[in-house]
């Protein structure tokens, strides 16, 4: 299979005004027929295992109520985040998550005063920018643990509140 054309690709999938928008170097197989209907199953379907990870990392993260993150993935994930593949930060009111180091690489004159959280190895936060800066969203850099500290973090930041549910 030939590469695809990424100039001919859309830039994102998912909610056009995010409350979270993450930042992935590289787009999933058959993005342009997931941008009118995006899915978190028919990502995973269209592509490997790698997707669900991240899929469920993004669900996780963003969901209203830590414990019911797999609903939240299946019903709303593409309503209330969305996945950008280049390397500029939208115009959004909701934050901004850059997932690896060499992905953050991309964005040249990014500037952010993102300090590092405690007990969270490569994970930073500016909260004045809305940016959080992560390991690449993989289960092996982002584990149980780190992702209950980053949804405990981004409450204390009011991430949740609008969504009327805790962060547990």
């Amino acid at each position: 299979m030939p590469p695809s054309d990424t100039s001919t690709q859309p830039d994102s999938l998912g909610a056009a005004a995010p409350r979270l928008a993450l930042y992935l170097p590289h787009r999933p197989n058959g993005l342009a027929q997931l941008v009118d209907d995006p899915r978190a199953d028919a990502l995973v379907a269209a592509n490997s295992n790698h997707w669900r990870k991240i899929v469920t990392l993004l669900s996780k993260i963003t969901s209203p109520a830590a414990d019911d993150w797999r609903r939240f993935r299946d019903d709303a994930l593409f309503g209330q985040t969305a996945l950008c593949f280049t390397p500029q930060l939208l115009k959004i009111d909701g934050w901004h998550w850059i997932g690896g180091k060499d992905n953050l690489q991309r964005f040249e004159g990014l500037s952010h005063n993102a300090r590092p959280l405690d007990r969270c190895p490569g994970v930073a936060i500016d909260p004045d920018r809305r940016l959080l800066l992560t390991p690449y969203p993989d289960y092996r850099q982002l584990s149980n643990g780190l992702v209950s500290r980053i949804r405990e973090e981004l409450a204390q930041h009011d991430f949740y509140a609008r969504s009327g549910h805790t962060h547990r």
